[in-house]
């Protein structure tokens, strides 16, 4: 898994760069993602740089938009786009790099950020891949706040109804959301236990476990038994820096150049 790591340690690197370099947010959640998304685009989704419109590849739909910097600096690390072009145009007035993930970026498969709306793309995207006998799988990334939007649930409904066996959605589960805890704002519990009465496949893991991450992920790719898949991924806001780590702060500020330093520093840079 060391390239894995490696990948997602330059996911949290440039998430840092962006948002320190255009005072933008969101870092915490970026972070908490990092190692699902280098796990997936290492060794889990069929995609590529040159198969962005192809019908058999898999979709991810991330619907966690505002974390946008990680989900980037995925794509940019697998060859999606350019680095220059993501550095010039993050957040640049008219461009695509926008602050919420935008689908004209290649790779990118739908606009997201407005929370509460990929869950259900994406169970009408795994449905006509059902209905047309094509055998590519379909993810979905959302935070845990978002659970909060009952959009969300009528989707989690739809799915286990259908059995939309080619789907998987993965909880970025850190626990915080934009204003509080999300035990505070919306308790959760029991979250696995409220998918299951859904009709869903449930599994719980630790996010930041590169190798029980792959597992889980390859596991509920291949296996189609009836049910929609959901991984709760266990994960901790701004992990890899200690002074984000489990933070509400670190939804919404922006780091700045002290923080930049010493937390490059943690994450082993120069």
């Amino acid at each position: 898994m060391n390239d894995v790591s490696q990948f997602a340690n330059y996911i949290r690197l440039r998430a840092l760069e962006l948002c320190y370099s255009k005072r933008t947010s969101h870092i915490g959640g970026a972070f908490s993602i990092a190692d699902v998304l280098a796990v997936l685009y290492s060794n889990v989704l069929d995609v590529s740089p040159q198969r962005c419109d192809d019908p058999a590849r898999d979709r991810l739909f991330y619907s966690k938009g505002h974390a946008c910097t990680a989900l980037y600096a995925a794509l940019e690390y697998r060859g999606f786009f350019k680095a220059d072009d993501l550095t010039a145009g993050f957040t640049a007035d008219g461009g695509y790099f926008t602050s919420h993930v935008n689908h004209r970026v290649p790779g990118v498969e739908l606009s997201t950020g407005s929370l509460g709306h990929a869950l259900g793309v994406a169970c009408g995207s795994a449905l006509a891949g059902l209905r047309r006998k094509q055998s590519h799988s379909v993810f979905a990334i959302l935070s845990d706040g978002e659970l909060d939007e009952g959009s969300n649930w009528e989707a989690i409904l739809f799915a286990g109804h259908h059995r939309l066996d080619n789907l998987v959605t993965v909880i970025d589960y850190n626990k915080i959301q934009s204003f509080g805890s999300v035990a505070e704002v919306m308790n959760l519990e029991p979250l696995a236990d409220k998918f299951r009465a859904f009709n869903w496949a449930v599994t719980e893991v630790d996010g930041h476990d590169l190798d029980a991450l792959g597992s889980v992920l390859a596991q509920a790719k291949a296996e189609r038994g009836g049910k929609p898949k959901c991984i709760v991924a266990h994960t901790v806001k701004g992990k890899g820096v200690s002074f984000m780590e489990d933070r509400l702060l670190w939804h919404y500020r922006s780091p700045d150049e002290d923080n930049y330093r010493a937390a490059r520093k943690e994450l082993g840079a120069a």
